[in-house]
């Protein structure tokens, strides 16, 4: 069974949140279910909030239903509450293309996972145009990343109580300037530039698909790029919650990207970067497909 694919979307009544249906067709939850008002809002509510959006999206009521193509999707959480969190160097196979970047032959397997922060406002709409930052990097890359969405609070997480703190699953792409990233000694700067992380285009809970091997890619002007499976993590998305909540509280509404696998343009031979006018297309199995392009 298809899993319930939550979005944010917009249109001349403003932006709210809804549930993308078959056949073209978005179910209106700020008509359907008014206390709505946004996905965080939704994620508080907790269970029996979603399960209210399971009843009426097997039967949605005649006034709650707007054709799709009439409104504009956003992401799924426009700006999160807090920064973005990631992972570094999570894939194996990244960490090693990455490391003969550097001359590096033997590559040791990351003991700890390896956690940054993206500004919350870096976050984009699919479809929203990525500003190509001329003057600022000449190394613009991509990386398409699951994301897992926070919808209980906790502190000290258990590895094993780790994804009972999961609402849902969505795609993030984490655009990356990578002389800025090599240049500050730290990774903020070059993850942080404005509108660097389209993200959506829809969450999917967590009881509709399991995400512990599933295939994650990516195409760059419809030439594949990424091709892997999430099983190829080195952290779980269950390690990644136990170790990032140790002393931290992780708060509903909170987006985790998880880490990319290999295939970036930089540790291509010869080395390749995004120009204005390149089309990103990256895929999860059971979420979807996130498309943008590079701006001016």
């Amino acid at each position: 069974m298809a899993g319930l694919k939550l979005i944010t979307f917009s249109d001349v009544a403003g932006s709210r949140v809804g549930v993308l249906l078959d056949g073209g067709r978005v179910l209106d939850l700020a008509v359907a279910m008014p206390p709505a008002r946004d996905m965080i809002a939704l994620i508080e509510a907790g269970p029996a909030a979603l399960a209210a959006v399971r009843a009426l999206t097997a039967n949605p009521p005649a006034n709650a239903v707007l054709a799709a193509d009439k409104v504009a999707l956003q992401a799924p959480i426009p700006r999160p509450r807090r920064n973005v969190f990631c992972v570094g160097r999570n894939y194996m196979d990244h960490v090693a293309e990455g490391d003969r970047t550097r001359g590096i032959t033997n590559s040791e397997v990351p003991k700890f996972p390896q956690f940054f922060t993206k500004a919350a406002d870096t976050v984009i709409a699919p479809g929203a145009l990525v500003p190509s930052h001329t003057g600022v990097t000449s190394w613009l890359d991509y990386e398409v990343e699951l994301v897992a969405v926070i919808g209980t609070a906790g502190r000290d997480i258990p590895k094993e109580k780790a994804l009972d703190h999961v609402f849902g699953w969505t795609i993030g792409n984490d655009v990356t300037g990578r002389e800025l990233q090599r240049r500050h000694g730290q990774w903020f700067k070059g993850k942080s530039l404005d509108r660097s992380c389209p993200m959506g285009p829809v969450i999917v809970p967590r009881e509709d698909l399991d995400t512990s091997d599933i295939a994650i890619s990516l195409k760059l002007n419809g030439e594949q790029r990424q091709s892997s499976r999430t099983s190829k993590m080195i952290f779980d998305v269950k390690e990644i919650i136990h170790q990032l909540s140790a002393g931290f509280t992780l708060l509903p509404g909170d987006v985790i990207m998880t880490g990319t696998p290999e295939g970036v343009g930089y540790a291509m031979q010869p080395p390749q970067t995004m120009k204005t006018g390149d089309v990103m297309e990256l895929t999860i199995e059971g979420i979807g497909v996130l498309t943008n392009a590079i701006g001016d």
